[in-house]
């Protein structure tokens, strides 16, 4: 099969298991697991930011960003379609107690103007904003990159009104390569970031939490309460060191790949490309083909290509590591055929 139905299905390298074979461990929730650290201390030098937690996943950093940063009763603002509204069950009004205020985006970017009317006043009526959250890249917009610029406009914003702002960034390394901005330099248009060590850069699972050191003192503490205390974690950070050190730069060939794949898929009559393709997704429309998302997929897997569905008749590709140009060309062989 060729599977590009996410960047998180890729395995770990051979350098990754050595990694994790050789890892020195402790228990983490004594804070005592040397290879933890080392990733952490790497990750926050990597950001830019005074600290670093390592997370099971990047729902659970995105969550623990909302318990840490607000209190129940309290609203956050984000896009409509960012991935902590769509895709993470609830969980800030389950857990946190807070509710959400979307704003349509354009490509995945809220506009700053709309931000800051959505800023709740000092009113008895009203909920107080408690934080402001950005997603780069972000996902149901096909992997768009949200400008520096407007990260920037947003975070001004924030800082006037005494907001803080959380990047779900589960795919930040993508927008900078992409992009060609340091990492360091989006990490300081927030007070707190997650990203995903278990997507393009390859590690076999975990996420990253940054932001101040009292920030991930009390992160930690409710890392602990949603169960995601760990033990002897050097096994799974080890791998996570590799991903930050080789994994990075080489994310420039999944976007080359997905534009390569795009611009195939955009010459097959009944097909269309949705998304301007900035890095690792393209999002292919089937309705001119007079196929649902569903049905495309299921002529798809007969022929040995997985995808997922983005809507009644939009298809998400993502390409990664696992993937190669060969498999990509392949791909656009057996569409085309399809056809």
């Amino acid at each position: 099969m060729i599977d590009l139905r996410s960047d998180t299905v890729t395995k770990p390298t051979p350098e990754m298991r050595q990694a994790a074979f050789d890892a020195v461990v402790g228990d983490d929730v004594y804070n005592e697991d040397p290879t933890l650290k080392e990733l952490e201390e790497l990750a926050a030098n990597k950001l830019g930011k005074e600290a670093a937690l390592f997370v099971p996943s990047g729902t659970q950093g995105n969550q623990i960003a909302v318990l840490t940063h607000c209190q129940s009763g309290q609203e956050i603002i984000l896009e409509a379609e960012s991935h902590i509204f769509y895709y993470e069950g609830a969980s800030i009004s389950a857990f946190a107690g807070v509710q959400p205020r979307t704003i349509n985006g354009t490509r995945g970017a809220m506009d700053p103007e709309l931000v800051k009317a959505a800023i709740r006043e000092d009113d008895i009526h009203l909920p107080e904003t408690g934080l402001i959250c950005l997603e780069n890249t972000h996902n149901r917009a096909g992997g768009a990159i949200v400008s520096l610029e407007n990260m920037k406009e947003i975070h001004r914003i924030a800082q006037e009104n005494n907001i803080p702002v959380h990047l779900d960034g589960a795919r930040l390394f993508n927008a900078a390569v992409a992009s060609e901005v340091d990492v360091k330099t989006y990490a300081a248009q927030t007070d707190t970031v997650q990203f995903c060590l278990s997507k393009g850069l390859g590690a076999p699972v975990g996420s990253i939490i940054a932001g101040s050191e009292d920030f991930i003192k009390k992160a930690r503490k409710w890392r602990k309460r949603l169960g995601g205390g760990l033990r002897q974690a050097g096994i799974i950070a080890a791998p996570g060191i590799v991903a930050l050190k080789t994994m990075v730069d080489r994310l420039v060939e999944d976007h080359e790949n997905a534009k390569f794949l795009a611009s195939g898929l955009q010459e097959i009559k009944g097909l269309s490309i949705e998304n301007n393709v900035d890095t690792n997704i393209i999002l292919v429309n089937t309705k001119e083909a007079g196929l649902s998302s569903k049905e495309f997929l299921i002529k798809l897997k007969q022929e040995g290509i997985l995808g997922v569905s983005f809507g009644p008749n939009t298809v998400r590709f993502t390409t990664h590591f696992d993937v190669t140009r060969e498999e990509i060309k392949s791909v656009m062989e057996k569409v085309n055929k399809l056809f």
